[in-house]
């Protein structure tokens, strides 16, 4: 006869059956009933382990993040005696995001301030970021305060997601991201100009963005030329 499984096993196979399904329908999907059967429990024990379904989906992102927090705390670890703290910051920030756009339903479970408060996950993944600040403090490329820097920070990547998020995912314009982490870089440190994309288009791209606000008053072309034109200066902006 097969011993019975023990709580520990019970409680990985249930959350590993409501990531799957968190993944594959959304947050929808998880229900008690689906993970019961998905993880060949039962739904009392579901209830008894996790309180109800919130409880079950923070207990999910909850192991995500935890994941993720330790692969980024082996990589700032391997970054110590980087000479570089503000490329390593900036390679950390999207990796952060890219980690969002990946998993859109624990993202949002977690970026509500009220399930984010008692996270352990979250709180490591903050002092990481602490961490990095401090390095790029230390090396005398930081002229705010660190915890202004940490706060805006968070706040760029946060916002970087949700606004990804909210095109459509083979639409996603990854200037977005990159056009908020320049500002908050621009904002936080001693000397962001290096960088920042190259100026070599960006007259023309101004011109193009001032002329296209006006398109829609040039009285002294017909409604198809300023179709035409709204068009050919669209491209012009949108072209990296």
């Amino acid at each position: 006869m097969r011993p019975l499984p023990g709580r520990d096993d019970v409680r990985r196979r249930i959350l590993t059956a409501a990531a799957d399904l968190l993944r594959e329908d959304g947050a929808a999907g998880v229900t008690t009933r689906a993970v019961a059967e998905r993880a060949g429990a039962q739904a009392p024990t579901i209830y008894r382990l996790f309180g109800d379904k919130e409880g079950l989906l923070d207990a999910v992102a909850e192991r995500a993040l935890a994941d993720f927090g330790a692969a980024k705390s082996a990589e700032l670890s391997r970054d110590a005696g980087s000479t570089d703290p503000v490329e390593d910051l900036r390679r950390s920030w999207y990796q952060t995001v890219r980690f969002g756009l990946e998993h859109p339903d624990l993202f949002v479970i977690m970026s509500d301030p009220r399930r984010g408060r008692d996270s352990p996950a979250l709180v490591a993944g903050a002092r990481a970021l602490e961490e990095r600040i401090r390095r790029v403090a230390a090396a005398g490329s930081l002229r705010v305060s660190e915890s202004e820097a940490v706060t805006m920070i968070h706040a760029a990547g946060t916002g970087a997601v949700i606004a990804l998020l909210e095109q459509d995912a083979d639409a996603r314009d990854p200037r977005i991201a990159e056009s908020l982490l320049n500002a908050v870089l621009a904002h936080i440190l001693t000397d962001p100009v290096a960088k920042e994309p190259e100026p070599t288009e960006a007259p023309a791209r101004v011109a193009a963005v001032t002329l296209r606000a006006s398109t829609p008053g040039l009285a002294a072309l017909s409604p198809g030329e300023r179709a035409l034109l709204a068009e050919w200066l669209d491209r012009v902006i949108d072209t990296p």
